[in-house]
């Protein structure tokens, strides 16, 4: 694997640094492509993304995208999140527990990029989330929204969806989506730059 040089200082900068630094040398080994992708080392088979290192209170992580596709007997993968419908992660709190679990991390890899190669996709059910009064309101007076909001991808107009619903008040409600109109206008996602 090629090491992607604008990846240096992330590794070296990273609040966990010396775990994503021992990460990243066991996947060197592996058939991943590195690059920086969303500020992180994002590691590519082809042109798809395979996983992602990143540095969270409780430890490090490396993500696999597809992580609900991949065989898990062993129960080591953990879902993202409670509203996450791909990714799994492995954790990891030391370079210590890197290098003990270096074996393992190569045989999700294996298994990640095995998916990669059967050509299998996610299969994510109907978005059944609904939308907030305040969202409804918005897009049936402003039909440029509507239209801009309706061409965004999937992710991108449920992460929005789930933004705008966490809100426990109306107002604030209104406020976020005011907030991301013209981001919405622009065909970004919540994340994009």
């Amino acid at each position: 694997m090629d090491r992607a040089p604008d990846l240096d200082s992330f590794f070296a900068d990273a609040t966990w640094g010396e775990v994503l630094s021992a990460l990243r040398a066991v996947l060197a080994g592996t058939e991943l492509g590195e690059t920086l992708k969303w500020g992180a080392a994002c590691y590519t088979f082809g042109w798809s993304n395979v996983a992602i290192l990143g540095g969270y209170s409780d430890g490090c992580r490396l993500a696999f995208f597809k992580g609900t596709l991949i065989s898990d007997p062993e129960g080591a993968l953990i879902l993202t999140g409670p509203r996450s419908r791909a990714s799994k992660y492995l954790r990891f709190q030391t370079p210590e527990e890197v290098a003990d679990r270096a074996d393992q991390v190569r045989d999700y890899v294996a298994r990640a990029i095995a998916v990669e190669k059967s050509g299998a996709k996610v299969d994510f059910a109907k978005d059944d989330l609904d939308y907030p009064e305040e969202l409804t309101e918005r897009l049936e007076e402003d039909e440029a929204f509507r239209a801009a909001f309706e061409a965004l991808t999937p992710g991108r107009r449920r992460g929005y969806v789930l933004h705008f619903s966490d809100a426990k008040q109306s107002r604030t409600r209104a406020a976020r989506i005011e907030k991301h109109r013209e981001r919405i206008l622009d065909g970004k996602g919540m994340h994009d730059r």
